[in-house]
């Protein structure tokens, strides 16, 4: 096996990893965005989770952010505004990745 080889391996199991570590992250910022939107709504405990998955399960409807964000800020309705929730989802993603980044 030459270098190139090697380095093609490499490269390609960094692009797998940081690609996985990408998905993680968000599925743990909608997680913690829909237990923030439970709160609002005045949601606890089995609720909250519930609510939690279910906005998780919508970001699979479509490719991007935005069916999630569309699916909170219906929820949520006059109880937060666009920029509050936008703000919000990217506080969240950062600190969800810095909880992956510590391990």
């Amino acid at each position: 096996m030459s270098t190139f080889d090697n380095r093609e391996r490499a490269f390609e199991n960094k692009y797998a990893h940081d690609a996985e570590m990408q998905f993680k992250a968000i599925a743990r910022r909608n997680k913690k965005l829909g237990l923030w939107a439970a709160g609002v709504l005045g949601k606890s405990g089995d609720d909250a989770e519930s609510y939690a998955m279910d906005v998780i399960r919508s970001d699979f409807e479509e490719a991007g952010h935005e069916d999630v964000f569309r699916k909170v800020a219906a929820d949520l309705g006059d109880k937060a505004d666009e920029a509050m929730i936008r703000t919000k989802m990217a506080e969240l993603l950062a600190e969800a990745k810095a909880e992956l980044a510590e391990g």
